[in-house]
């Protein structure tokens, strides 16, 4: 898009930072779409709408003075509920504030909308990921054995844990989550969920062989994240077996329904899911810097 099309668009709200105080209109908003929006719900349950707290600004989209839309601008962006309009309207303010995320995400039509008005500005991206489904159950595989040996990780194995944190986010993001800050920032979160009781993994001679996390949790869902094999183990079943485990304690003891999104090229582990139960519900989209 170019900078005549923006001044030219005629908008009937306006987009401004959410107050502190507007909290029970943000999770009205969140809770219209409590799956596809567990990760930023879980933000706003533990930190509120305290920038500084929440990591993040928090922007909304109001019509006839109403709030009717988000977007979470911190180390993502990611629209929430976001209409044509209110997406524009985000745009406009990320194009002004200029690019401070590492990447845009969330539901695929609103996102590829945001992408299409930033990427004059903010492009090219390092690599784009149009089609990433969005998977849910809210039960665990009756005809599946959960493996006895997946287990929640000690805060006394962080070190054991670490190697296979690294691996799975350089795999899966095509760069080292240590890179930049030394991996402080993302060292203390695999330490938030290890202290959490949210990583769970599989161990032989202090090694991790599978290991997946409950990463956004919501009294309406949680989502799971980082499911990863070492290389070695893979084509064993180690997947199905051990995301049942994590699976079975998610919904015994966290959320209602388990939700988790993969990339639409992944195939083996888009067919490991549905073998578990997981259907598909929507679509993420995410754009890496």
């Amino acid at each position: 898009m170019t900078p005549d099309r923006y001044s030219a668009a005629v908008l009937t709200g306006i987009t401004r930072v959410v107050e502190p105080t507007e909290i029970s209109a943000v999770r009205a908003v969140l809770d219209r779409e409590p799956v596809a929006n567990a990760f930023v719900a879980a933000r706003v349950a533990a930190a509120g709408l305290d920038p500084w707290r929440l990591g993040g600004e928090m922007w909304g989209w109001y019509e006839g003075g109403r709030l009717r839309s988000l977007c979470y601008s911190g180390a993502n962006l990611v629209p929430i509920c976001a209409g044509p309009e209110a997406v524009h309207g985000f745009a406009e303010r990320a194009r002004r504030a200029g690019r401070r995320c590492s990447s845009i995400v969330g539901s695929a039509t609103a996102t590829a909308e945001l992408w299409s008005r930033l990427e004059p500005y903010w492009g090219p991206a390092r690599e784009v990921r149009a089609n990433q489904p969005l998977m849910l159950t809210t039960e665990v595989p009756p005809d599946i054995v959960p493996d006895p040996f997946v287990r929640r990780v000690r805060k006394n194995e962080m070190d054991v844990i670490m190697p296979a944190c690294v691996a799975m986010f350089t795999e899966e993001v095509g760069v080292s989550p240590m890179t930049g800050d030394g991996g402080l920032i993302y060292q203390a979160r695999v330490a938030e969920l290890v202290g959490s009781g949210r990583a769970f993994a599989r161990i032989e001679d202090g090694r991790v062989v599978f290991k997946a996390e409950i990463g956004a949790v919501t009294a309406h869902a949680c989502q799971i994240q980082g499911v990863w094999v070492a290389p070695e183990y893979r084509g064993r079943g180690l997947s199905v077996t051990g995301l049942t485990a994590v699976l079975r304690t998610a919904l015994a003891e966290v959320a209602p329904v388990v939700s988790l999104y993969v990339n639409d090229y992944n195939t083996a582990a888009r067919a490991a899911y549905k073998r578990i139960g997981f259907r598909e519900v929507g679509a993420f989209m995410s754009v890496l810097f």
